[in-house]
């Protein structure tokens, strides 16, 4: 597996803890239990960032697809689990954010294009 891969799919599973912690903090409200789920998660979150960056994945786009990432999938999360509204304002907020990560990770794309033509 290449490191571009392994980025890749690091970067996804980090993704999926930090959601998988964020939702279980809602649901700890009423089960303390799943405090440990929210601990794990964020750690692990942090740690798969970490190894993502290690990978040789730029901050900006590793940092700015987490974020974006995690923001969207909560709130279809958080729809889908504790039955709170998603507008359609919300929807497209969730557009414009997927819009600037793509904006982003192409620009990244650019730039390494243009120093390997120069």
């Amino acid at each position: 597996m290449n490191r571009t891969t392994k980025g890749w799919l690091l970067l996804a599973a980090a993704i999926l803890a930090e959601v998988t912690a964020t939702l279980s903090l809602k649901g700890a409200l009423e089960h303390p239990a799943l405090y440990v789920i929210v601990a794990a998660g964020y750690l692990g979150a942090f740690a798969l960032l970490a190894a993502v960056l290690r990978a040789g994945m730029a901050l900006g786009v590793a940092y700015g697809i987490w974020g974006a990432s995690g923001v969207a999938l909560t709130a279809i999360g958080s729809l889908a689990i504790f039955n709170e509204p998603l507008t359609l304002l919300m929807g497209v907020g969730i557009v414009v954010i997927v819009a600037g990560v793509l904006c982003v990770e192409l620009g990244v794309q650019a730039g390494h294009k243009k120093a390997e033509s120069a």
